[in-house]
Parts: C-alpha cells; structure tokens; sequence
C-alpha cells in the first residue's frame, strides 16, 4: 500500500492514514491519554503502563503487530492494530483493535481504518481476522463490521467484565479473506 494517505471524513476534516513510525512513541502516548478510561479497559492491555507500551513496540518491530495509525493536526486520532503469531495453530488468524477519539468517531474513520487493516492483513497472507468485542457496549462497532462481511463466530455470555466490574458478553466476529481484492 502506499502511504501517508489522506482521507476525507464525513465531516469533511482531511486525516492522515500511515503505518506506526518508531518515533511515534510520544503521539500514541498522548492519543491513549485522550481514551476515556471506561473504553481503554476494553483493549486488553494497560496503554498507560511504560513497561506495557515498551514491550508492545517490541513486538511491533518483531513484525507480531502491524499498527496503522489516522492523524490530523499532527495528534494521532485513531489507531488499528493487527496482532499476529508467526507460528502454530493459528498463525493464519490475525486479531485486531480499532480505537478513535470520540469526537472522531462515527465520520467513518474507522471505516478507512479497518479498510487498510485488512489489506495488511491480506498482505500478510492471513485467512482470518478476529475481533473479541464487548456485546452491548460495542454494537456501533459490530454493526459496522458486519457491513464488511464479519459474522459473529461465537458469543460468550457474561465472560468480561466493564471497568465498573459489571458483566458483558463476549462477541467474537470474524471474517474470512481473500488472496485479493477481486475474489470477494
């Protein structure tokens, strides 16, 4: 693919769509400042923890995760992370998180996100992409995904739980990819 990319949102503010850059460091740290609490529980791992975020860039130089990040005004404003496995079982699946700032949400950002997401995905050879969404506190996102051909692949009641300790079923969606755009 090529990049930086720049796209239009729905309300009409130009954002920038590039792949993670190893001085990012500093912008990914202030987007996670901006995600409320509440939403950075649900992405798996402590973005506020320095040890966390260390180990994650490793990974993302291991070539484990592929990060594509979306900007405007130079501050990143969205985030889509693709987590691999190199080896077993199902190193065909990859796992994702798309995460937009609020204000940037529903401009379909994550539409273009996700879009660049599963071209890397293809590009990785993956056949697989995986996301583990909370049920009823993530439907926008799960409506959105299936407007792209995911299905929900299974749910898993009451199996996580909110920052507030409430619990929520687990939907994981998945959908199949292609070698191209054109076997679709």
């Amino acid at each position: 693919m090529r990049y930086p990319k720049e796209c239009v949102l729905k309300d009409c503010r130009e954002v920038v769509i590039r792949p993670l850059e190893p001085g990012d460091r500093v912008l990914l740290d202030a987007f996670h400042t901006q995600i409320p609490e509440s939403n950075r529980w649900l992405m798996n791992y402590n973005v506020m923890d320095a040890t966390v975020m260390d180990n994650w860039f490793a990974s993302v130089e291991k070539g484990n995760i592929a990060c594509i990040l979306s900007l405007y005004d130079n501050c990143v404003v969205g985030q889509a992370s693709l987590y691999m496995r190199n080896f077993g079982a199902t190193s065909h699946v990859g796992r994702f998180r798309i995460t937009v700032l609020p204000e940037f949400r529903e401009k379909r950002l994550g539409t273009w996100l996700l879009l660049d997401l599963t071209q890397t995905a293809m590009d990785h050879g993956l056949e697989i992409l995986r996301a583990d969404l909370a049920g009823d506190i993530e439907n926008d996102a799960i409506g959105a995904l299936k407007k792209f051909d995911f299905f929900k692949y299974a749910e898993l009641e009451k199996s996580i739980k909110d920052y507030s300790g409430n619990h929520h079923d687990l939907v994981i969606m998945i959908k199949h990819l292609h070698k191209r755009w054109s076997d679709f």
